[in-house]
């Protein structure tokens, strides 16, 4: 902007007057004051109708910054209420129809109210003079505004020397506010913000501040730049003096340009706290890459040999959480049950405290899926304060996947054990080596045989991976395996490991997992609230005997998943009433998760003589089967059916000849077999069975056939039977009493030398349930034929 001195109504001077009625020009991006002269680019159809009118009247405009400079029309709202009026000194029109206009501020105006929008703004306005002020405070105030635009001037190229003679000489306070205000190098809405204050003195301290800050901002400015230019010459120094040394050592043929590069990788394995053996390898490897071009194969594998070397950690470790208490909260936050994982944990960390040196237990979680055994192992890292890492081995058939390739194959990496310890960046993390008894083999080798060494505490703290070939100490990591059974983990590897099972779950465990954990759970992944969607204890325990049938709460998760998005799917299409899932109201849960799955069926199945309800284990958890005998006419005859193993087959012919020996004791007739056929079938037919714990439930449902009395429909059984009538104990009690009480079962029979086994069971899943336990098979005939 121009500052041109004006006199107001002096002698020999023309006073212009500014009527009250004035044509308002909106202006973007800047803002004009009184005085002032200011070019403007006129382009808008408005603001060029209203120049016209102007120049062919007495030129007075009114001049008012927009809020936004990105609006193109704007309203009356749009602009602000105090701007200035001026006088349009000059026009000249452009070949495109646009303006180049030159205004003259002359005082500031308050903009009353608008009298015209079309075909441009007319407002009535009222002007605002600048009162006659002076004193002590006022002449101080001008003196250091002076100085500061001075010191300015020298720092801002784009202030002019002769805009500093000129501010020097204007005496008038106002006025001096302006042109300072107008030239500083700030935003138009503190531009603006100065245009409304009325008041000379608190218009002066305004500019004053602002001032003030840019001149601390402009020598900042100087002060970096004034660093920047001394950096850039010590650098240009530097690479001078470098590219000399570069010309001598060219010409003494020692060419050295990764110089910076191999100095890094040197501090890298200084700070890397590497066993002695480690560092040698480390240095020797750094040596033979200073000899090597980088241009060499050789150089990018050993400089990635290196990388993986420096970025193990090989002292970096995790202060572990000893507080037993924080550790007992976390887990039962996590998980609901499970006491005896949980009192292994603690027992660790216990002797952890005591024992600073300890090395990592070396555990294995065995149970059906979905009982929590991968989230069990994340807990116990939250517990400890410990990094978690976790490889899945099922499938893996490649004993390169746990000690990786060596260093002469392209693409050799090392094994998953090392990568995981490097992820963790911790040399004491919870590694977590799921489905271990899905491990496979082939030609390429046996990865369980591999898992010998690195699950074996007198072993793994010097474990050697075929890329890093430098022993490495795991035996501060703390591993969890985890398996869905037992039997196909070779006898060495299962050994090496502490076995802790983790059983299948009751109907009242599920149903407090349910409230505990998983509704809550997807409440918040399906942006719900209990204030939305409820879910009473009656239709939860329909859900879990109805519409699953499992050891552990996987699909029950998801079937309340499923009601979940049913009620996601409501609340988004505007429906704000409250769902409380409850079996008192019509098809409800039919609605929500379809017709019923599952149908208790034992009943059912044992109403006619010659069906037993039998107790299995299986890998997914206990189950029940029923095993039907019939018999027709014929001679001799013994048929079984259903997918039946060796074991399984020799126990019912066990059976059929203890009942024939035994026939006229049990009432029945001596010669049967003579003159019938027998058949023996276990339904389910497309799955494999096996194992001698079903013979009880053979005899049992041949006697009921050959008596023609029906077994008691809430009694089921399991043991082993031989030919002198003795009951033998069987494996897996926990996991089949529970399939037993998931079934509505009532009795359960049970060897005489299991009793034992039903300590482990918890006193809310023995309620409602009667043990027999017997030794011969003539016990069971009293207990389950009616």
């Amino acid at each position: 902007m121009i500052f041109v001195p004006r006199s107001k109504g002096e002698k020999g001077t023309e006073k212009i007057f500014i009527p009250n009625r004035l044509p308002i020009l909106p202006l973007r991006g800047t803002v004009l004051f009184p005085e002032l002269i200011l070019p403007i680019m006129v382009g808008r159809k408005k603001s060029v109708k209203l120049i016209d009118e102007a120049m062919e009247g007495d030129r007075i405009i009114g001049v008012v910054t927009q809020h936004s400079s990105e609006v193109e029309e704007p309203d009356a709202h749009e602009l602000y209420d105090i701007g200035v009026a001026a006088h349009v000194v000059r026009m000249v029109r452009e070949m495109d129809g646009t303006q180049r206009v030159i205004v003259q501020g002359l005082e500031r105006i308050r903009i009353s109210r608008y009298t015209q929008k079309d075909p441009y703004f007319i407002a009535e306005v009222k002007v605002l003079l600048d009162e006659e002020t002076s004193g002590v405070e006022i002449d101080a105030l001008i003196m250091n505004l002076k100085n500061l635009f001075q010191r300015a001037v020298e720092l801002a190229p784009h202030l002019t020397v002769d805009l500093k003679n000129m501010v020097l000489n204007i005496k008038d306070p106002g006025i001096l506010a302006d042109i300072v205000a107008s030239n500083l190098n700030i935003n138009p809405t503190e531009k603006q913000e100065v245009l409304e204050i009325e008041n000379v003195k608190t218009r002066l301290d305004k500019v004053h501040h602002l001032l003030a800050r840019e001149v601390q901002i402009l020598e900042l400015g100087d002060k970096i730049q004034t660093q920047v230019k001394e950096d850039i010459d010590k650098t240009q120094r530097e690479y001078y003096l470098r590219e000399q040394m570069k010309a001598i050592k060219k010409e003494l043929g020692e060419i050295d340009d990764h110089s910076s590069e191999l100095k890094e990788l040197k501090e890298k394995v200084e700070s890397a706290g590497m066993p002695e053996e480690a560092r040698k390898a480390a240095d020797k490897e750094l040596d033979r890459l200073t000899k090597m071009p980088p241009a060499s194969a050789e150089y990018t594998v050993a400089r990635t040999y290196l990388d993986w070397l420096v970025d193990l950690p090989w002292a970096k470790s995790t202060d572990d959480n000893l507080d037993i208490d924080h550790a007992q909260k976390i887990l039962n936050e996590d998980h609901y049950d499970l006491e005896k994982v949980k009192k292994r944990i603690l027992e660790y960390l216990a002797v952890r405290k005591l024992k600073k040196d300890m090395k990592g237990p070396i555990l294995c979680f065995v149970g059906p899926p979905g009982v929590g055994k991968t989230s069990l192992g994340m807990s116990i890292a939250r517990a400890m304060d410990r990094k978690f890492t976790r490889i899945s081995l099922g499938g893996v058939r490649d004993e390169a996947e746990i000690r990786g390739h060596r260093r002469t194959y392209v693409g050799a990496l090392p094994g998953r054990i090392i990568q995981g310890v490097k992820k963790t960046a911790s040399n004491n993390p919870i590694f977590m080596l799921d489905e271990v008894d899905k491990i496979g083999t082939d030609f390429r080798g046996d990865p369980s045989s591999a898992l010998l060494e690195v699950l074996d505490p007198e072993q793994n703290f010097s474990f050697s991976d075929h890329y890093i070939d430098i022993p490495f100490d795991l035996s501060k990591v703390m591993f969890i395996t985890t398996a869905n059974i037992l039997e196909t983990i070779p006898p060495a590897l299962k050994d090496r490991m502490e076995v802790l099972e983790l059983p299948g779950y009751s109907d009242d465990e599920k149903l407090m997992i349910a409230k505990q954990h998983l509704i809550p759970k997807q409440l918040s992944e399906h942006g719900l609230s209990d204030e939305l969607l409820e879910f009473k204890d009656e239709p939860l325990l329909a859900i879990i005997n109805s519409y699953t049938r499992e050891a552990g709460v996987r699909n029950l998760e998801r079937e309340i998943a499923a009601v979940c998005r049913a009620v996601a799917k409501e609340v988004a299409e505007g429906k704000q009433e409250k769902v409380t899932v409850q079996t008192d109201k019509t098809d409800m849960l039919h609605r929500f998760l379809g017709p019923v799955k599952f149908f208790p069926e034992v009943a059912e199945r044992t109403s006619h003589p010659g069906v037993a309800t039998g107790l299995a284990w299986t890998p997914t958890g206990g189950d029940i089967i029923f095993v039907e005998a019939t018999k027709m006419n014929g001679e001799k005859g013994l048929s079984l059916t259903g997918q039946l193993g060796e074991v399984m087959k020799e126990s019912a012919q066990a059976a059929l000849s203890y009942i024939r020996s035994k026939a006229k004791d049990l009432g029945i007739e001596e010669n049967f077999y003579q003159k019938n056929d027998i058949h023996i079938h276990v339904p389910a037919g497309a799955i494999p069975k096996d194992g001698p714990s079903a013979g009880i439930a053979m005899f049992i449902a041949l006697t009921s056939l050959l008596t023609n009395k029906p077994v008691r429909n809430d009694v089921a059984m399991t043991g082993e039977i031989t030919l002198r009538g003795l009951i033998l104990p069987v494996g897996g009690i926990k996991e089949k009493v529970l399939a037993g009480k998931r079934a509505g079962i009532k009795t359960i029979i049970l060897p005489k030398k299991n009793e034992k086994d039903l300590e482990e069971l918890a006193d809310h899943v023995k309620e409602g349930l009667e043990f027999k336990f017997v030794q011969r098979m003539d016990e069971v005939v009293k207990i389950a034929l009616s």
